[in-house]
């Protein structure tokens, strides 16, 4: 099983804040040992929207707006791919990665991960 973790963006990434070298550090390692443990399948950090647009199609007409997007707290900032035996594996992984940022950033961080199943659909 596929999913995708959906990392909302924090107002400090729309910011174009740097995050916290431990963090980062601990997070990174975090990564290569689920990537040599063949759970972590690809893994990305987002840059700032201002870098981005959106592109949507509305009666008819495709329309694009370049960032930055004013609702920071329904960006996604990063994701991953993980590749787990079941749901609940997935989810204990994300816990893990959270859990690296609470130990370091303290209990007041708040970040909200969307995990999603990916579907096995052939094209």
């Amino acid at each position: 099983m596929r999913f995708m973790s959906l990392v909302r963006a924090h107002e400090n990434h729309e910011a174009g804040v740097q995050a916290n070298p431990r963090l980062m550090a601990a997070v990174g390692q975090l990564g290569e040992e689920l990537f040599r443990a063949g759970k972590l399948v690809q893994r990305g950090r987002l840059l700032p929207s201002e870098r981005g647009a959106r592109i949507r199609a509305t009666d008819g007409t495709l329309v694009v707006n370049d960032g930055p997007f004013s609702e920071a707290k329904e960006l996604i900032g990063g994701y991953a791919i993980l590749q787990t035996d079941s749901k609940e594996e997935a989810i204990a992984l994300t816990r893990r990665f959270l859990q690296i940022h609470l130990d370091i950033l303290g209990p007041a961080f708040q970040v909200e991960i969307e995990l999603r199943e990916v579907a096995e659909d052939t094209m």
